[in-house]
């Protein structure tokens, strides 16, 4: 479904990838893990072509090159980007925010409609008429992952999806990726905590310093405590 051969990417004259490996498979979970700053949004934005410029190696998503379109095209073609900063637009409702994205045919995708993310979010259907901007970090950031379902996409991107929530509200984010997953959603999302690895990740690859340096099921990203403790200090 996607592929990510020795991506080297930059902003303007700042180098950010050293050579990523990535591939996703339909129906496929995959975590992109890594401490801050080593990469895994940058991978994000390259897969999405949003402000990070591609220099060489190959991104491609169901054989077709996602290198120098633009991010709503890449959005068109199937691929759902939630980025850490959210991107919810603050001065309308949330309600407005569902009905941006404009409908796609394509008889071959799995269909989101408003009923279904209200039901996979119903704090959102309690706060259909309020505006984003108000809303908490946790309530945009469900705002964020519906509004991108509704672009109707066969790969979903998910970028740091609990970073600065509140526990409570960060378990309900995890709980609705595990749901999507259970409906066979593929998905890549950038993350660095173990217990939404272990309950999420069909497989695992580790960035450091811009370069994939592992990569494995999760079964053996756990048999393999050293690599937590090298690349996300953990003891």
């Amino acid at each position: 479904m996607l592929s990510l051969k020795d991506v080297h990417a930059s902003y303007g004259k700042a180098e950010a990838l050293h050579g990523v490996e990535l591939t996703v498979a339909p129906g496929e979970v995959v975590c992109l893990i890594g401490r801050n700053g080593v990469g895994k949004s940058s991978t994000m934005k390259s897969i999405v072509q949003d402000q990070i410029s591609v220099r060489s190696g190959a991104v491609e998503f169901e054989g077709q090159s996602l290198v120098g379109l633009r991010p709503h095209d890449v959005v068109r073609l199937g691929v759902g980007y939630v980025p850490e900063d959210r991107r919810v637009f603050a001065s309308l409702s949330v309600l407005e925010n569902l009905k941006v994205p404009r409908p796609v045919k394509d008889t071959s995708r799995r269909t989101w409609s408003l009923d279904q993310v209200f039901e996979l979010f119903p704090q959102l259907y309690d706060y259909r008429h309020r505006t984003a901007g108000v809303m908490s970090g946790g309530e945009q950031q469900m705002l964020s992952i519906a509004r991108s379902l509704l672009t109707q996409p066969k790969l979903l991107l998910l970028d740091e999806p609990h970073e600065g929530l509140a526990p409570k509200v960060a378990e309900e984010v995890v709980d609705a990726i595990v749901a999507l997953k259970a409906e066979g959603v593929s998905m890549i999302i950038s993350e660095q905590a173990l217990h939404t690895i272990r309950r999420c990740a069909d497989r695992v690859y580790v960035v450091d310093r811009g370069v994939t340096v592992w990569d494995g099921t999760v079964d053996g990203f756990y048999a393999n405590p050293e690599i937590t403790q090298k690349y996300l200090m953990v003891q």
